[in-house]
């Protein structure tokens, strides 16, 4: 697979992700999908994300940047949205906008993800909560 070939799949996959279309993601993650050495496998992948959706209603998932080297794509997520309650420990509790980026390592496999390595910039939230930003 390409760099533009998997980069056309994982910008789909993005897209899945926003229309919040969960009967499609199969055609994007593996069914023993792992996130953060945790196996979710396809069904529990869809559940992590329905939660949240459900904690961040506004959730929508911007491209920052985008590298690939097959069989990775590795991007930096950025995202501007209001959580309704606890976020990542944090009382946000919709009480304002916070804005922070997550910076992700994929791997793919006969053009699915099948692991994903995840970190979230939580000290830019800290920083807005406590006024900085």
């Amino acid at each position: 697979m390409t760099k533009t070939e998997l980069a056309e799949i994982y910008r789909g996959y993005i897209a899945c992700l926003n229309s919040q279309d969960w009967t499609n993601l199969g055609q994007f993650v593996g069914d023993d999908a792992v996130h953060n050495g945790r196996r979710l496998g396809l069904s529990g992948y869809v559940a992590m994300l329905e939660r949240d959706f459900d904690e961040i209603p506004d959730l929508y998932f911007k491209v920052l940047m985008l590298l690939g080297d097959p069989p990775y794509i590795a991007c930096r997520l950025g995202f501007d949205c209001r959580p309704k309650a606890k976020f990542l420990g944090l009382d946000v509790n919709g009480r304002r906008r916070v804005a922070f980026s997550e910076n992700v390592i994929y791997e793919f496999r006969d053009g699915k993800i099948v692991e994903v390595w995840s970190v979230i910039d939580k000290a830019a939230i800290e920083s807005q909560l406590a006024g900085s930003n």
